[in-house]
């Protein structure tokens, strides 16, 4: 049966990233990676506060006495429209914004209440994710030519075609190795796993896959985006230390679970945005001309697939005279 269309939360949620993108970038290559990210956190706040739903967050940055992040648990939204399980990272590369270097970029994603995975107390995941083209082809067992040979035949291209995003770090030496040996290229980078998430899905960007060992918290706001463009993220829990480890195991937690994007977001009816803060090469930075602040962000709806990119022109003049966030 038809429906009717419903209204796109991601194109309320965008503004909330473009408040937190306007905030922090002020911060940019200043060296205080926790200004940046404090005003990024405030213009979050003050944004959900105007929004018609009934939001907690799931995926946040601290705990409840460690204002001011945006803790687990928090309430968000006037609480009279849907219950909605939140993701939320205002500034998703705090390094990357406080040595001036790209891809740092806010983000929001929103499931129906109880459909997002819950990190518990695992900080690290490992993640795997193409394109939808290869999201049949890949198993995170696999050895990593393999998967690597299955992909560039999915796309329709050789291995020596693709280009892998990796997290710069020792824990990944092994992984970049064996990359290297089957004869694809790497984009390393230091700091942000949805942002290498959004590139290995991004049909402008130059990425085919990402690999590795990041965060928990960031693979479950990745799977929003993931499940509207119709990819995978295979994933599995990866304690980076004994504490971790006995921490998951006396939850319950199965490690050798492999992990897929509906386990990580049951429902379909999820919402995606980001907005980019330092400029990076699937979204441009805060730019400041004159009179007008320009932002750039991607949002995207898992019912539909759509995925919108979002050039904004604000008139900062007018924004200042009267909005709470201090731009």
């Amino acid at each position: 049966m038809a429906e009717a269309p419903e209204r796109n939360l991601a194109l309320d949620i965008v503004r909330v990233t473009e408040a937190a993108a306007l905030a922090s970038a002020r911060w940019l290559g200043r060296g205080n990676k926790e200004a940046g990210d404090g005003a990024a956190v405030d213009a979050m706040r003050i944004g959900f506060g105007s929004m018609h739903f009934d939001g907690e967050v799931v995926i946040g940055e601290g705990e409840k006495d460690h204002a001011p992040m945006l803790y687990n648990g928090e309430k968000l939204g006037r609480g009279d429209g849907p219950a909605l399980d939140v993701a939320v990272d205002p500034v998703e590369g705090t390094n990357l914004l406080a040595y001036g270097r790209p891809n740092a970029i806010s983000v929001v994603a929103v499931a129906p209440s109880g459909s997002m995975f819950r990190p518990g107390p695992s900080y690290y995941m490992q993640k795997l994710v193409v394109p939808g083209q290869a999201r049949d082809v890949v198993d995170l067992d696999a050895p990593v030519a393999d998967n690597l040979n299955a992909i560039a035949r999915a796309l329709g291209k050789k291995v020596q075609d693709l280009v892998v995003f990796v997290l710069d770090k020792p824990r990944h030496e092994k992984l970049i190795g064996e990359i290297r040996k089957a004869g694809a290229r790497i984009q390393l980078q230091t700091d942000g796993d949805v942002a290498g998430a959004l590139m290995a899905l991004d049909p402008r960007s130059e990425v085919d896959v990402m690999m590795g060992t990041g965060g928990t918290p960031e693979g479950v706001i990745s799977a929003c985006a993931v499940k509207g463009l119709d990819g995978q993220i295979l994933s599995r829990l990866d304690p980076q230390s004994y504490v971790e480890k006995e921490a998951i195991l006396d939850a319950g937690v199965d490690l050798r679970a492999v992990l897929t994007v509906d386990d990580l977001v049951k429902s379909d009816d999820c919402f995606f945005a980001a907005t980019g803060i330092s400029g990076g090469e699937f979204l441009h930075g805060v730019r400041y001309s004159g009179r007008h602040t320009v932002t750039h962000s991607m949002v995207i709806r898992g019912k539909t697939g759509t995925i919108r990119y979002i050039e904004a022109y604000h008139d900062m003049h007018k924004l200042s005279s009267f909005s709470a966030v201090q731009y």
